[in-house]
């Protein structure tokens, strides 16, 4: 009986194994889509395939983010051998901005109630109010204009090219995703034009997405024998029953999301560079240049995937510059002052604050400025207080020492000054271990007078 228990599960095993629906992978994308979110959505999709998954659940709530990493992750989308599906999900999320590009670059577009999307708007990078396009006018109106009144103009039509093309682009971009996967194009570039949203509701009534569901089991039950076509070949889905299996983040993808966050940023490069200062200040502590020198390159690696503004940099560079040449240039806090004024300007400039989830926090960079002008203060006063201070070393300080003679001598000899052995001149005979007193200096050798008294 047991050899035949054994020899059927042999036999039907292949067949059970072939009826047991492929896995789904659930991919979760919460915050600002940046380096760190880009570099999770591919692994997890490269993880699906290896996995065989037969399809990724993209669960989104962001307010958007940077744009080279929004394209990112819609090339792996479309390069994905497995469908897609992006999901705006818990209640009260949103897809908005970046959002809304990757909800409409999926095979599936799905939301949860009480969720929205939309304003998807791009907001230009690198500092910079956009400003809405001119109409352009005929040359009759133009012409009939001041020459200050067309300079303007002339200037206005120059700022608004950049926004008028890269809006242009977007709603270009936005709407071919929209005609590949069937949605409603025209809606999606009013988001981008006009930045209107829509509720889950409205959404699905404007066929902009596929699905309305509570949660990723409601949504994989409703997907269930859904036909989706993948790289030119139609798949049909077989998920009622199936768990789908969260992916998390590795260790590399959580270092990143660490170290590209903009405030972290601006810290590791501050202390780097502060910390190199002060080995530069205290040569051969060794310890304080490693950590700097190891916080500056990864600053600089979040940096280029960052949108900085080098102006910025610069400027925080020239304020600590600046304030270090304070302690060593006497410019009575000039150099001080103006450092720290360069330095709170680049720090307000580094990162463009308009890209939701990608500025530097007011707190912080007064915070980082107040503890430079303390440090800066601190300074100031220490070097006052050592100029107040009597000498304590040099040629002024020698005169007036007192030593005691080493041997009987008459004319010159040698004696014991401050620890140290000096040849010594005196106008009358001395004899060892008596005590004198410094009068002047010649070259190398001290003028001494017999130390009279205790008061002398």
């Amino acid at each position: 009986m047991r050899r035949l228990i054994v020899l059927l599960t042999a036999i039907l095993w292949p067949a059970w194994l072939a009826a047991a629906p492929a896995p789904v992978l659930l991919l979760t994308l919460n915050g600002a889509i940046g380096p760190a979110s880009a570099d999770y959505v591919h692994r997890g999709i490269e993880h699906a395939r290896a996995q065989g998954a037969q399809l990724v659940v993209l669960q989104l709530d962001t307010p958007g983010g940077l744009d080279s990493s929004m394209r990112a992750i819609i090339k792996d989308i479309l390069a994905a051998p497995m469908p897609v599906a992006a999901f705006v999900a818990p209640g009260g999320a949103r897809a908005a901005s970046a959002g809304t590009y990757i909800l409409y670059a999926s095979h599936i577009a799905a939301m949860a109630p009480a969720t929205n999307l939309g304003a998807a708007t791009p907001v230009q990078i690198g500092g910079g109010e956009q400003k809405e396009a001119p109409v352009k006018k005929p040359a009759a109106e133009s012409s009939s204009a001041s020459g200050k009144t067309g300079e303007a103009g002339e200037g206005a039509g120059l700022a608004s090219a950049h926004t008028r093309k890269a809006v242009n682009d977007a709603a270009a971009y936005i709407r071919a995703l929209a005609q590949m996967r069937g949605r409603n194009a025209d809606w999606a570039e009013r988001a981008v034009r006009e930045a209107v949203s829509l509720s889950s509701a409205e959404a699905l009534q404007a066929k902009v997405i596929d699905v309305v569901a509570a949660d990723v089991p409601q949504l994989l039950q409703k997907l269930d024998g859904r036909r989706v076509k993948v790289a030119g070949a139609e798949q049909v889905l077989a998920t009622a029953g199936v768990a789908a299996t969260a992916f998390e983040p590795d260790w590399r993808t959580r270092f990143l999301s660490v170290i590209t966050d903009p405030s972290m940023a601006y810290i590791l490069v501050l202390l780097g560079i502060y910390a190199i200062v002060f080995e530069f200040s205290n040569p051969g502590m060794v310890f304080p240049g490693v950590v700097g020198a190891i916080c500056v390159l990864i600053a600089l690696y979040a940096f280029q995937m960052l949108p900085v503004n080098y102006a910025g940099l610069a400027l925080i560079l020239l304020g600590i510059a600046f304030m270090v040449a304070e302690v060593f240039v006497p410019a009575f806090g000039s150099l001080g002052i103006g450092g720290l004024i360069a330095f709170v300007i680049g720090s307000v400039i580094l990162f463009d604050s308009d890209v939701p989830g990608y500025g530097v926090p007011l707190a912080l960079i007064a915070g980082f400025a107040a503890a430079s002008a303390a440090f800066l203060m601190f300074v100031l006063g220490a070097v006052l207080k050592a100029r107040r201070r009597p000498v304590v070393s040099g040629r002024e300080e020698l005169v007036g020492a007192q030593g005691e003679v080493l041997d009987d001598f008459e004319g010159e000899g040698w004696a014991r000054v401050h620890s140290e052995t000096w040849r010594v001149r005196a106008a009358n005979p001395l004899k060892a271990g008596q005590r004198v007193r410094v009068a002047a200096i010649d070259g190398l050798v001290l003028d001494v007078v017999p130390k009279t008294s205790e008061g002398d």
